[in-house]
């Protein structure tokens, strides 16, 4: 049975990172799993909701990296993993999973994913999404405030106090693990055309690998 190709996707909130994994699933389709960091944050559940609002979820901690490279590994060994599923307007896990089946490629995309060296270990190919922080905040705003209910003040709050300072301090030092930093994101489509040609080789080396 051939190994999965893995692919890291970092880079800072805002970036298009996102579109960069979204291209990737459309051009591989039924052949990829997709895994979020972002699913990942921790259980808060023990916690009040005034306690759980103050999370820094830019942080390297707030992240239950433990349980997302069990599940990596399994799907790394072909077996189904139960995705979690955060709610982030209750501030933690919701009782919902999503169930994923192992495929040929694994996407595993989100701000610190380059952080943890176990996850890194476990990569291909390593890509961080660099994009102009003045454009990264704009798409914070929008998504923050269509998708999170939040409001502009507080988007803003955030961003100057954790989300700016944890990214110089965390997320913005990961570059340096990248085997290919791609600017722009989805929209460099160079960029994308090349990580695409390195996918298809690793699966044809892959597959030609005794098994």
């Amino acid at each position: 049975m051939m190994k999965p190709v893995v692919i890291g996707v970092a880079g800072g909130t805002g970036s298009g990172k996102t579109t960069v994994a979204r291209r990737l699933v459309e051009r591989f389709s039924d052949s990829v799993v997709y895994l979020e960091q972002d699913s990942y944050y921790r259980d808060q559940s023990h916690l009040t909701l005034e306690e759980r609002a103050k999370t820094n979820y830019d942080h390297p901690l707030a992240f239950d990296n433990d349980l997302l490279l069990e599940h990596l590994r399994r799907l790394l060994r072909h077996e189904p993993v139960d995705k979690p599923v955060y709610d982030y307007k209750l501030h933690t896990r919701s009782r919902e999973t999503v169930r994923l089946l192992p495929k040929d490629v694994i996407i595993l995309e989100g701000i610190l994913v380059l952080d943890d060296s176990r996850l890194r270990e476990l990569m291909d190919i390593k890509i961080y999404v660099d994009t102009d922080a003045d454009v990264r905040i704009l798409r914070r705003i929008e998504r923050d405030i269509k998708e999170r209910g939040r409001t502009l003040d507080s988007v803003m709050e955030q961003y100057l106090n954790v989300v700016r300072p944890m990214h110089l301090q965390f997320v913005e030092p990961t570059k340096r693990y990248a085997d290919l930093i791609i600017p722009e994101g989805g929209h460099n489509e160079v960029a994308i055309n090349l990580l695409i040609n390195q996918i298809d080789t690793c699966l044809r080396r892959n597959n030609s690998q005794p098994q």
